[in-house]
């Protein structure tokens, strides 16, 4: 038997024409086709689930990181623009909450409601009249030369073609770059990766027990640790340690504690099919488990229930572009400055390796964050693509950091931008980056510039 079929060649209908394509609507095509719609552009943006959010939906995130970072000495919002419009909606839905800091107040993040990141996102796409195509997802791409003619998806009307002046690829897995020939690195390039985590809340929680007893940031560990050393064997935990921490309604809090690898042991490739699947069952088999030593061992959690796994396994990190530069993890610890800044990364490295997470931060105690480069968004190879979001140009312990929803949110303000005053068979790699500045700048982007 053969290990492949032929598929006949078929005409496939024209579902539109747009000026700027977004392909996946996680913080980076959120910010991507709002910001090219506000400046004119006729906007698509393709979304493979029946709802906007991205990993902070789908993968059950329920925080944003990397919005709030030390600026000239203090912890304060960072990252501005498009992304403040969203918070407000979600505020409104009463789904978001204060900051909440950790680490020893290094990082601050703000959780959400699900539900109402849903709904503030569509009132958010809708508002700036982005055109929106649910339950689709990109699976070729026609080239002419180095330019995208039409993007292919499949949908639930069959396969259809797309055509735009410009696309942006908000994938998460660089799958529009990928088909279009852009050369990359998968994962940490040595055949693993950040490793993925299946996120999950609990309801129910006796809230005042529970705070008492892990509130702190690190409380959970200690009780992990003693678990470990006085009942050896009767938990199997993921990795050391877990962030357990209460959403808006403190008898509901967020688990990120479990961590997927493959049969090699290594992390799962969420680009092949199989591995994604296996990491689904294995993901939910170490919910189950995790959550029996939450109703058994830890305080304010005996009468608990899951509310919620995730519906699908988070991914951290997959294809990386090679881009006109790629962000390094030196440019996260040395708060890198370039001249075509963007806006900032605020997140420290964090670094889901086998079994544990390794966190390392910025030396500069004033400036606690690192320029975005506008190079980073401009893919070898192709004319008329970006690529934004946690797929963009950068190597594995730069992604690390810069694959945080702030830097994502930043990203794609700045490629939808840029996309919107794209020419007619025109180059990204030729735009004017003080134009564009000028522009970011004027929507209430914070380019880093005061520091």
């Amino acid at each position: 038997m053969g290990d492949s079929v032929h598929e006949p060649a078929r005409t496939l209908p024209v579902f539109g024409e747009f000026d700027v394509v977004v392909i996946g609507g996680g913080p980076a095509g959120l910010a991507a086709s709002v910001s090219a719609a506000r400046h004119g552009a006729r906007t698509l943006l393709v979304e493979r689930y029946g709802f906007l959010g991205g990993m902070g939906t789908a993968g059950g995130v329920t925080n944003f990181a990397g919005l709030y970072g030390v600026h000239q000495g203090q912890m304060q919002q960072v990252v501005h623009g498009m992304v403040d419009d969203l918070l407000a909606r979600i505020d409104a839905l009463g789904g978001l909450n204060q900051p909440q800091d950790g680490m020893q107040g290094r990082i601050r993040v703000r959780s959400y409601d699900v539900s109402a990141y849903k709904c503030a996102a569509d009132q958010l796409l809708v508002s700036a009249g982005v055109k929106l195509l649910f339950h689709a997802y990109a699976s070729a791409v026609l080239m002419d030369g180095a330019h995208i003619k039409a993007l292919v998806v499949e949908t639930k009307s069959g396969r259809q073609a797309i055509r735009a002046k410009a696309f942006i690829d908000c994938s998460g897995d660089a799958d529009v770059a990928h088909f279009a020939g852009v050369p990359y690195a998968l994962g940490d390039g040595a055949g693993s990766a950040l490793f993925p985590t299946t996120m999950f809340r609990v309801g129910h929680v006796d809230a005042a027990q529970a705070l008492a007893a892990v509130g702190e940031f690190k409380a959970i560990n200690t009780l992990m640790d003693a678990t470990r050393t006085h009942t050896p064997g009767k938990y199997r935990f993921p990795r050391d340690g877990a962030i357990l921490r209460p959403q808006k309604n403190p008898s509901e809090w967020r688990a990120n504690v479990t961590q997927i690898c493959n049969a090699q042991g290594l992390a799962m490739d969420a680009t092949d099919a199989q591995q994604l699947s296996d990491g689904e069952l294995e993901g939910r088999r170490q919910v189950a488990e995790y959550f029996r030593f939450l109703r058994n061992e830890v305080p304010g959690f005996e009468n608990s229930s899951i509310v919620d796994i995730a519906p699908q396994v988070g991914i951290r990190e997959s294809r990386r572009v090679h881009g006109l530069y790629r962000l390094t993890g030196a440019d996260i610890l040395t708060s890198a400055r370039f001249d075509d800044r963007i806006g900032v990364n605020a997140w420290p490295m964090e670094l889901h390796n086998a079994g544990r997470i390794d966190w390392h931060f910025p030396t500069d105690t004033q400036r606690g964050y690192n320029d975005l480069p506008w190079r980073m968004l401009v893919p070898q190879t192709v004319s008329n693509l970006l690529v934004a979001g946690r797929c963009a140009s950068m190597e594995h312990e730069g992604q690390s950091a810069a694959r945080a929803s702030g830097a994502c949110f930043v990203m794609g303000q700045a490629a939808g931008t840029a996309a919107a005053a794209l020419g007619d068979g025109a180059s990204f790699a030729q735009t004017d980056v003080a134009s564009l500045q000028a522009r970011l700048r004027a929507d209430g982007t914070f380019l880093g510039d005061s520091v």
